[in-house]
């Protein structure tokens, strides 16, 4: 299989992080209330949970938990209290449940200091390949 690399600020880059955004809200379930995509530099996912915390994705520091402060579709979601969930910057969707767990009692991974995996600048750096591993296959 060859590997195509998506052109940087074009439509299909933007869209990427979607489906593993998705799969993450299918593994939380009910937890979540509703989500919405952010803008990008860096790209960035809100999902409002049902407690009114938020739990927010971006590519440069993976999942982080936190009070809901202000945000939209959009926007860069602030929060308060911000919790990092750790366990890297694209943890399998199905290990975010217990993660988000972990942050909420302040053990394992979680911790208060923003990790930063990469910057959102470096498009060429193979995180984009990671993000393709989530999207769906579509039939020729």
């Amino acid at each position: 299989m060859a590997i195509r690399h998506v052109e940087p600020y074009s439509d299909e880059w933007l869209q990427q992080p979607i489906s593993y955004v998705r799969q993450v809200v299918d593994q939380l379930g009910a937890e979540v209330a509703g989500w919405w995509e952010g803008p990008c530099d860096p790209r960035d996912a809100t999902l409002k949970l049902a407690d009114d915390s938020a739990l927010v994705w971006d590519e440069e520091s993976g999942w982080r938990l936190g009070a809901f402060v202000a945000g939209g579709r959009g926007s860069h979601t602030e929060l308060a209290g911000v919790r990092y969930l750790g366990n890297g910057l694209l943890p399998r969707p199905e290990r975010v449940p217990g993660a988000l767990a972990d942050a909420r009692a302040g053990v394992g991974a979680s911790t208060a200091w923003r990790p930063c995996y990469r910057s959102h600048r470096n498009c060429r750096d193979g995180f984009d390949l990671a993000l393709a591993f989530y999207t769906p296959l579509v039939d020729a």
